[in-house]
């Protein structure tokens, strides 16, 4: 049974839609201004990473495995979100997975449209490598366009005959820039989130280059998934990106990639953004992490 607050959140949403139209500016001015108002707790610690090859924000909450990192990228349709943003999950997953978390503020469409994100995602990870850690000790993650991102990024880093990350998680993934799925339509009326507008209108600002959607880099949903490792999706069952992750997921095992698809009955859009406050969030959370570092000890075993 959904929480109290559940509740009372859905129904803040229900009244305040977000419109389309707003200038990219204006939306990341907005979320920028609200995701300041929280602060971090004060034994988390929180590192400024900017050189030639990662600009982001590194945090760790109190005891984690400094050996192990997790590299996030947020989503926000390749067009808003970062570091400032995420920061509450950020350091919420840290915790969970007992690791340190890179949250990645990567290059954001209109200016830079694709294939700039998944250039900065790649030169990150190689960063990671350069500065000693081993991919058995890093994770991938990302909530919507991030999740997008994540894979595109194992999809080249594959291709290039790097080693992959030990594992990958996504939250919501957008992994279908084509919006050919059926619940696209279907769960449009029921998702608090994100429109067919919106949607529609970043894949427009991130594909300004003229790329195609249905390329495997933009929509993962149309790649050859072998050799990935093993990931965790959560999606919630309400939401219009439903079936990017139920048809990835069955790709995905056909490819022999380890996968498990966690649905959520009525959860919406990246619910675990709202862990300060909804018990659902937290709990996804936690899952995320125990499936890093349940990971971590079937490799090690």
């Amino acid at each position: 049974m959904p929480s109290p607050q559940f509740d009372a959140i859905t129904q803040f949403l229900i009244a305040n839609p977000t419109p389309p139209g707003i200038s990219p500016a204006q939306q990341r001015e907005t979320a920028e201004a609200m995701a300041a108002q929280a602060p971090l707790p004060n034994d988390v610690y929180t590192e400024i990473i900017k050189n030639e090859a990662v600009t982001g924000l590194l945090m760790a909450a109190p005891d984690v495995d400094d050996q192990e990192i997790i590299l996030y990228f947020h989503g926000g349709g390749y067009v808003n979100g970062s570091s400032l943003t995420h920061r509450e999950l950020g350091w919420r997953l840290s915790a969970a997975a007992g690791a340190r978390v890179l949250l990645l503020d990567y290059r954001r469409a209109p200016e830079h449209p694709y294939p700039a994100a998944i250039e900065d995602a790649v030169a990150a990870y190689k960063w990671l490598l350069a500065s000693d850690f081993p991919p058995s000790k890093i994770s991938v993650a990302g909530d919507s366009a991030g999740g997008g991102l994540a894979v595109a990024m194992m999809l080249v880093l594959r291709d290039e005959g790097v080693v992959l990350p030990k594992t990958a998680v996504l939250l919501s993934p957008w992994l279908d820039l084509t919006h050919s799925s059926r619940t696209f339509i279907s769960n449009e009326s029921s998702d608090l989130i994100l429109s067919a507008a919106r949607l529609r209108e970043f894949a427009d600002w991130y594909l300004d280059d003229g790329s195609s959607a249905d390329d495997p880099l933009v929509s993962p949903i149309f790649a050859d998934l072998h050799d990935l490792p093993p990931m965790l999706i959560q999606v919630g069952d309400v939401e219009m990106l439903l079936d990017d992750s139920i048809t990835f997921a069955e790709k995905a095992k056909a490819a022999g990639v380890d996968v498990t698809l966690d649905v959520w009955k009525d959860m919406f859009h990246v619910w675990h953004a709202l862990a300060a406050i909804l018990p659902e969030g937290q709990d996804a959370v936690e899952k995320v992490g125990a499936f890093i570092q349940n990971t971590e000890k079937k490799q090690n075993a």
